[in-house]
């Protein structure tokens, strides 16, 4: 998962063959061609999930899968909670698809007018093209065709198979370049990609490339020797419910990932590129959040604070207390009240936190309910994502120590930073502040397990390292009012899983995020 965008090229991108005299062109709107009910399933031997695109793919509210099949990546991104739209041309697979997605609509994506008859002036946080560009004449006038209907800051995924991965290469060494029923030479493939290429094609249909990630091409490319030893299966989904594919998921292809992104321009089978709709300056609707534990004595006065530099806002609390008025407090004050009692702890509110005001604002700063980060930062962040185009913005309490930090905690903070910029890459000097503005859009994108301790360790690496751009703002930090509520061995405990964790996430260096 360490690969990187690359630069806009033309190179390796070539039309497919025509087919043999007598014999049906393939659809170009179609992500396989049509066949028979009952034959159209056996083109493909193998149909499974796209496993980094579906990765790739966080916790979207609204999914298009353009080309869906029969619905397995489509299906995979709804368990994550999103609802999930497919537009597929084959009636056999568009049955399929329709008994496990939340709608299925049939449309030739090579028609303008198709397009826009099938979907109207709908809008759709995520869209996906997994392998069913390559299908089409003009694999860009489709991609753009698509564009209207996505949201403001609405991402892109999209799988191209690799026309340069290896086996194909030696084949061209020995002089073939033999086409087959399924895979990279698949004959209903119009057109071939490189990595370069692919990622070309996503630029210019004025998409911002954040990262490229792959499916490998290890295995992968003894596919044939393993369907023959294990036989094919009366439903082309069969073997990715086996118990060997299952196995080499779990032990193997981790393995395989590491390896193929040393080189992905040749260990790659399908390269799988995830971009965005650039974001523009706006005014953008903003929730303010906080958790609260107990914090009778000051939350009222909170709200107050937050009312008067942000009168606009929405002010959310994910609320776990269980000793006095807090919830009452803040719902009297017009704030929206989300309980997690019995408490869980800090991540698990904090997930519920980051998801809940992202499924409804376009902006989320939050800030802990105890006044040691002052609400007169607010309109900094605001102004720094609305205006400058920030994805996030880390407030920093320790580029020197704060006078209301104890030593040990300072001294903590400082090492952890140090940590994650020797492991990641990134320049922080606070990787655990408790007050951050996020773009919602990028919450959306990815998946963030809250399980545990530490939460601000995934939230701001995994961003950090995926292409988004992250400001880092020295703020002041105040003497608390009220008890602090910190684990601190939990705490450290949760830090050094969740820096190791992230090793595998995005790529290194963190070339996007900007120390102020």
């Amino acid at each position: 998962m360490n690969a990187e965008p690359g630069h806009a090229r033309n190179e390796g991108e070539f039309r497919g063959p025509r087919p043999p005299e007598g014999e049906e062109d393939p659809a170009p709107s179609a992500p396989r061609p049509a066949a028979p009910e009952g034959a159209a399933s056996r083109k493909y031997a193998v149909e499974e999930v796209n496993r980094a695109l579906v990765a790739t793919a966080g916790r979207p509210r609204t999914v298009l899968d353009v080309g869906c099949g029969i619905g397995l990546n489509g299906a995979a991104v709804k368990r994550t909670g999103a609802r999930v739209t497919g537009i597929e041309i084959a009636s056999g697979s568009r049955a399929r698809a329709g008994a496990v997605l939340d709608e299925v609509l049939a449309a030739d994506i090579t028609s303008d007018a198709a397009v826009r008859e099938a979907l109207g002036d709908r809008r759709f946080d995520l869209l996906l093209f997994a392998d069913v560009l390559e299908h089409t004449a003009d694999p860009l006038a489709v991609l753009c065709r698509f564009l209207p209907h996505l949201e403001e800051d609405g991402h892109v995924i999209v799988s191209l198979p690799n026309v340069a991965a290896w086996p194909v290469r030696l084949g061209l060494l020995a002089g073939r370049f033999d086409y087959e029923p399924s895979g990279i030479l698949d004959d209903s493939h119009l057109r071939f990609f490189t990595r370069a290429s692919a990622i070309g094609l996503v630029e210019r249909a004025g998409l911002e490339v954040l990262r490229v990630e792959q499916n490998p091409m290890l295995v992968r490319a003894a596919k044939g020797l393993i369907l023959r030893g294990m036989g094919a299966g009366e439903d082309p989904a069969d073997l990715a419910s086996s118990l060997p594919y299952k196995a080499y998921q779990a032990l193997v292809r981790p393995l395989e990932d590491v390896v193929a992104d040393r080189a992905p321009g040749l260990l790659a089978f399908q390269h799988v590129i995830i971009a965005r709709k650039p974001p523009r300056p706006r005014r953008m609707r903003l929730t303010v959040g906080m958790l609260t534990m107990d914090e009778e004595e000051s939350v009222g006065a909170m709200i107050g604070e937050i009312r008067r530099v942000a009168p606009d806002a929405e002010i959310l609390c994910v609320d776990s207390s269980t000793r006095d008025r807090t919830p009452e407090i803040a719902a009297g004050l017009g704030a929206r009240v989300l309980r997690q009692v019995p408490p869980r702890g800090h991540g698990p509110a904090m997930e519920l936190l980051m998801y809940s005001a992202a499924a409804r604002s376009e902006l989320l700063i939050y800030l802990d309910c105890d006044f040691t980060y002052p609400a007169e930062n607010i309109p900094v962040l605001r102004r720094l994502v609305e205006e400058e185009g920030a994805d996030v913005v880390n407030c920093a309490r320790t580029r020197t120590r704060p006078a209301a930090m104890p030593v040990p905690n300072y001294l903590a903070n400082r090492t952890f930073a140090a940590m994650a910029h020797a492991m990641h890459g990134i320049p922080t000097s606070d990787v655990h502040s408790g007050m951050r503005a996020y773009r919602c859009s990028v919450i959306r994108a990815f998946d963030f397990d809250g399980e545990g301790d530490a939460l601000p360790i995934d939230t701001l690496l995994f961003p950090a390292k995926c292409g988004y751009r992250v400001v880092e703002m020295p703020i002041d930090y105040n003497e608390r009012v009220g008890t602090s509520k910190l684990r601190k061995l939990a705490g450290t405990v949760w830090t050094m899983i969740r820096l190791l964790r992230a090793l595998p996430v995005g790529h290194r260096l963190g070339d996007r995020y900007e120390r102020r």
